[in-house]
């Protein structure tokens, strides 16, 4: 059946630079159980409203999305204030949500991850990418990463996190990318610093050391969690060396590398690292902020076993993989020591989910 021909479905227009679809739906099939953390959400949509609102200049996030026609910047802000605003609740209930939303279908750009797929030679990620369905979302899961770090290096921990270079100590963002051709950071690939290049030249300053796994884990999670001397301490991607993630490759593959520092808690978006969004587990997605905007509420909802689950969250975290990317959502799910831990615990999930943008009504 064509996807139009839904009773009580009404299609509100795209932009034409892309294949994925948002379809104003006014009976969402969103039974089931609806796990959802409301003091949680309400947390983090109340910090990702407060980033809006300080930064309107932010034109790369800020905005009501360029691929969703009649959705206002305005409405976002509204949907993120009620959620607040109803933060008393203890539970949503699916009467309460459709009182209270519109929900608004999202149909995958299924022309984008097919291209994706046929570049790839990782097969996991080519079968992942030509299996999503036609009106499902791909559901990753990304989680901060528990790390087993040393403060000394070792034979076994002989990979460091490095805050910024020296040579870009101070320094704003603006002013690094005018000078960049001069800068260490900018100069060295993942596999140069893996070799040694930044510790043989003393060109910055080890945070914490780690295993090589350990470290491309982090890489590509983006926060790190760690446990020493009886202190929880955080730590989170700064600046990047100007390579683009690839999609097609496996993590020790990519080139890029991320330069860390030590934060006070799990961060999210920001044009900074003093200004980025402090975010929670269950009630946090990463995705392509460019171009759907920061600050939208989605609701995933998916099978396990005979039950139907609801989970919701805030669009309020970006990562590499969604340039050009209108087919996934990264749903942030806790913190584990890596791949073992975290799928025992999360290998019940499926990797494809019904998904709706959430606006106040």
């Amino acid at each position: 059946m064509n996807i139009f021909q839904y009773i009580g479905v009404v299609f509100i227009g795209l932009s034409f630079s892309t294949h994925a679809e948002f379809i104003l739906q006014t009976k969402p099939n969103i039974e089931g159980e609806i796990e959802v953390n409301v003091a949680d959400l309400c947390e983090v949509a109340n910090n990702t409203q407060q980033y809006i609102e300080a930064f309107p200049e932010d034109s790369f996030a800020v905005h009501s999305g360029n691929v969703i026609e009649g959705v206002n910047l305005a409405r976002v802000v509204k949907t993120l204030e009620f959620l607040c605003l109803s933060a008393e609740k203890t539970t949503f209930s699916q009467e309460y949500l459709l009182k209270n939303f519109d929900f608004y279908r999202w149909i995958p750009d299924k022309e984008q991850a097919n291209a994706l797929a046929a570049q790839s030679a990782n097969a996991v990620k080519k079968r992942l990418l030509t299996n999503i369905p036609e009106q499902q979302i791909f559901i990753t899961k990304y989680y901060t990463k528990l790390l087993d770090a040393r403060e000394t290096p070792s034979a076994k921990f002989n990979q460091a996190l490095y805050s910024l270079p020296y040579d870009e100590q101070g320094l704003s963002l603006e002013q690094a990318d005018k000078n960049k051709q001069n800068l260490t950071r900018y100069q060295l690939t993942r596999q140069q610093i893996i070799k040694g290049a930044l510790q043989e030249n003393d060109l910055a300053k080890p945070l914490i050391w780690l295993t090589e796994e350990g470290l491309h884990d982090v890489l590509l999670q983006g926060t790190g969690v760690v446990d020493i001397a009886g202190k929880r301490r955080y730590f989170n991607v700064h600046r990047n060396n100007g390579i683009a993630y690839d999609y097609t490759l496996g993590k020790r593959e990519q080139s890029r590398y991320w330069y860390f520092a030590e934060v006070p808690s799990i961060l999210g978006y920001g044009q900074t690292l003093d200004d980025k969004i402090a975010i929670k587990p269950e009630v946090t997605f990463a995705g392509n902020v460019k171009q759907l905007g920061l600050g939208k509420l989605f609701l995933i909802n998916y099978q396990v076993g005979d039950k139907s689950i609801n989970n919701i969250g805030v669009l309020a975290d970006q990562g590499g993989a969604f340039e050009n990317n209108l087919f996934q959502l990264d749903f942030l799910k806790g913190s584990y020591f890596g791949w073992k831990d975290y799928y025992q615990a999360n290998k019940h999930l499926p990797d494809y989910a019904n998904t709706w943008l959430m606006l106040n009504k």
